[in-house]
């Protein structure tokens, strides 16, 4: 990861504009996907306490993005992007908001268009922003509700997000092709098992092969860990006969799980498409149990659990390699 990343704010009250100029360590598709896909802009567009969720999104030229900040007390406030134009992974421009829940424009706050530009240099994209505003004041309002602190905290959420999920992504696949593997559970004990099978099997660690929780930045929202918890495996996978891989992660009481023989084993589906995934996970789960709805996770995947009508238990872990 690239130890010094570029970020410069510059208000630019001549012009009525706000130019703000910031590089993250991670590619173009990736940088981009964060700003025009919904499910990826609610985990980095609000600074905390707020949490950012999507009513509704239309990412073309027309459409329409619809969302509120969440505050820590439960209070919701909404705004719209109008997307004007779109090219992709180069630049979008939009005309930006406050609005009630139906997308209704208030007017008693100032509107804004922005432009934002994506360029990829080496293994890093920048992001250059310039928000326009039709007058001074409108500006000067915007600064004095502390648009440059909340900002700046969203595009370091931004920055967390990509450089960890990058960082994983190229660690644990290297390519979209499908793949079945099974998913083992331990109650602290991932380590000395899979050391165990290794043995028995003549086995290779493959991927990152023993990956431990303190190895990783855990997102802001994750509850502290012990001295003890950091050293557990978060992610293990072992390559056996026939090429069969056996993936597995500790599951300690101490950090909320509670494992019991028959919720310790999954098979682990990786489908080649997000649709693919979606269309499995929604027919093998009729007459069955959503343990854990499909969402992105911090690691890179699209992911959830079920258990089938059948008792038998799976997970769906969907990752694109760029």
């Amino acid at each position: 990861m690239k130890s010094t990343l570029l970020m410069n704010f510059t208000v630019d009250k001549a012009n009525n504009k706000i130019k703000v100029e910031r590089e993250f360590d991670a590619p173009v598709a990736m940088v981009w996907s964060a700003w025009t896909e919904s499910e990826l802009l609610d985990q980095w567009w609000a600074p905390q306490p707020y949490r950012a969720e999507t009513k509704s999104m239309d990412f073309r030229e027309g459409g329409m993005w619809l969302y509120c900040m969440i505050g820590p007390e439960g209070e919701r406030h909404w705004a719209r992007a109008d997307y004007k134009s779109i090219k992709p992974q180069k630049q979008f421009v939009l005309l930006d908001a406050f609005c009630d829940e139906n997308g209704k424009i208030n007017k008693d706050f100032p509107r804004s268009t922005w432009s934002n530009v994506f360029k990829q240099t080496d293994d890093t994209t920048t992001v250059n922003i310039e928000i326009s505003y039709d007058k001074l004041e409108d500006l000067e309002t915007t600064i004095k509700m502390g648009f440059k602190e909340g900002f700046t905290a969203g595009l370091e959420n931004l920055d967390h997000y990509l450089s960890t999920q990058f960082r994983l992504r190229k660690e644990n696949k290297i390519s979209n092709k499908a793949r079945v593997t099974t998913y083992l559970n331990f109650p602290g004990k991932t380590e000395e098992a899979f050391n165990f099978y290794k043995k028995v099997f003549n086995g290779k660690f493959t991927g990152v092969g023993l990956r431990r929780f303190g190895d990783i930045e855990m997102p802001a929202e994750a509850p502290p860990m012990s001295a003890a918890d950091k050293k557990l495996i978060i992610h293990a996978e072992l390559t056996i006969l026939g090429g069969h891989v056996l993936m597995a992660t500790d599951a300690p009481e101490s950090m909320g799980f509670k494992l019991v023989e028959g919720n310790n084993m999954h098979i682990n589906v990786e489908p080649e498409t997000r649709e693919e995934t979606e269309r499995i996970f929604k027919e093998l789960s009729q007459g069955g149990e959503v343990i854990m709805p499909l969402a992105d996770m911090f690691w890179g995947a699209y992911y959830g659990q079920l258990k089938d009508k059948y008792g038998i238990n799976w997970m769906f872990n969907y990752q694109k390699v760029d």
